[in-house]
């Protein structure tokens, strides 16, 4: 797939009415952020919420991200230009295996879609990870009782752990 990166990036924030997809969005329209400021779309399962700020998105976007056909339909507008996904969003479920079903669903959902644009501006993903990364599914009700995890200060480059963790089927969707 020919890939060609226009002069401004543009960024998809998925996740955007969370704490750190507000943040990045915010940090992404400055026009002091390297390269910037980019074009900025926002998006999330939800409508948008009265307290969010407009301003900072070129494009504020509703859509339910475990289902292909609502996911097709409301990014392949914009696939022709997104060249950084920020994936922020997490939905989580009764367990692990069903994190690790559904929210890899919804990340394959989302790069089919921007993959799909002839030709694909997509340069780059960033994933988003957090404590259950090197703590293990923390709150899964019956795995939580067995974990032994990684003692802090956490690193990067430290082992994955032996357990169902839906951090890792992303990493791996990604790879």
């Amino acid at each position: 797939m020919e890939q060609v990166i226009p002069n401004t990036p543009v960024a998809l924030v998925v996740g955007v009415i969370g704490m750190a997809g507000l943040s990045l969005a915010e940090a992404l329209a400055s026009p002091t952020t390297l390269g910037g400021p980019w074009k900025v779309y926002g998006a999330a399962r939800r409508p948008k919420p009265t307290w969010f700020p407009s301003s900072i998105l070129n494009l504020y976007i509703s859509f339910d991200a475990l289902n292909f056909d609502d996911t097709l339909k409301q990014l392949s507008p914009i696939a022709h230009e997104v060249t950084h996904v920020f994936w922020v969003a997490i939905q989580v479920r009764e367990n692990e295996e069903s994190n690790i079903s559904s929210n890899s669903i919804m990340l394959e959902n989302v790069i089919k879609v921007l993959k799909s644009a002839t030709p694909s501006p997509l340069c780059h993903i960033t994933l988003q990870t957090g404590t259950k990364h090197y703590m293990g599914p923390i709150f899964d009700p019956v795995l939580r009782t067995k974990l032994v995890h990684h003692e802090p200060p956490f690193q990067q480059d430290m082992p994955r752990l032996p357990y169902p963790n839906f951090y890792y089927a992303l990493e791996d969707l990604l790879a």
